[in-house]
């Protein structure tokens, strides 16, 4: 399998939506169900006061999606004063280095100069993987979110962790676990068609080539320690009260369209 081929899928599922949904914010519109059992279908998320998401600066390039609740509306998990430098500012950040990276990748193909490109292929890989686990990270959180998934993703998680509380445990502590700067994530493997819990290092290291993210949980000490402070086990406590289930099913529902055929 090719590395295109994997960055593709990654990003065609990020948002469950695809790719344009993911980098401008997007949502499945109401009434849009998968047609799957248990999957109630998304509402179309409302314009937000936080957040406005910035006019791409040419063609293609990546932009920084809307947040589709206030910065206060995950007080108590996350701080107004977190959420809003997080988003505005953290995540902002690797959507400029993204768009910055493509475009000193083409000045170098026009100049026939490819002296730097380990250096920016590592460079691009970073920051686009930051842009796109962020957008799936406010899209995976809700204030009405918490509880416990049910229909297929329930069935899913019982299935590949035997139950609930066992892939609870095992996603905390990988979070809790990361060493340094990273994030824990639950994925869908379209290979072996089961759910897998794995510890992101960076933004896009340590991780299975051809796995799909469904559920992330930020582990880098920018989105934690000025409320937090150095004990993250707390923070993610906290997470898993405002987890949008919805919204990690329907992707759960789109990542099982790209099985690999055995």
């Amino acid at each position: 399998m090719s590395e295109h081929w994997n960055r593709r899928m990654f990003l065609a599922t990020a948002g469950g939506v695809g790719i344009t949904g993911v980098m401008a914010g997007g949502a499945l519109a109401a009434g849009s169900s998968p047609g799957e059992a248990g999957v109630p279908p998304l509402t179309a998320r409302a314009a937000t006061t936080s957040g406005t998401a910035a006019a791409p600066s040419a063609p293609g390039a990546y932009v920084l999606p809307a947040l589709s609740y206030d910065y206060s509306a995950l007080d108590g998990a996350i701080s107004p004063e977190i959420l809003h430098l997080h988003h505005d500012k953290h995540h902002a950040a690797y959507v400029t280095g993204a768009n910055t990276t493509l475009e000193k990748l083409a000045a170098a193909r026009a100049a026939n100069n490819f002296d730097a490109l380990v250096g920016l292929e590592k460079t691009l890989a970073f920051n686009l993987s930051g842009h796109v686990l962020h957008s799936i990270f406010w899209m995976n959180l809700s204030p009405k979110g918490g509880g416990r998934p049910t229909g297929v993703l329930a069935d899913a998680i019982n299935q590949s962790f035997g139950s609930f509380d066992t892939f609870a445990t095992q996603l905390t502590t990988a979070t809790t676990g990361v060493q340094g700067s990273g994030w824990g994530m639950l994925a869908y493997d379209p290979m072996s068609r089961r759910l897998l819990v794995e510890q992101v290092y960076d933004h896009h290291g340590n991780v299975g080539l051809c796995t799909i993210p469904l559920l992330a949980f930020d582990a880098w000490e920018h989105a934690y320690y000025l409320q937090y402070k150095n004990v993250r086990a707390d923070y993610v406590k906290k997470l898993w009260d405002i987890v949008n289930w919805d919204d990690v099913a329907h992707r759960y529902v789109s990542a099982r369209k790209w099985n690999f055929p055995h």
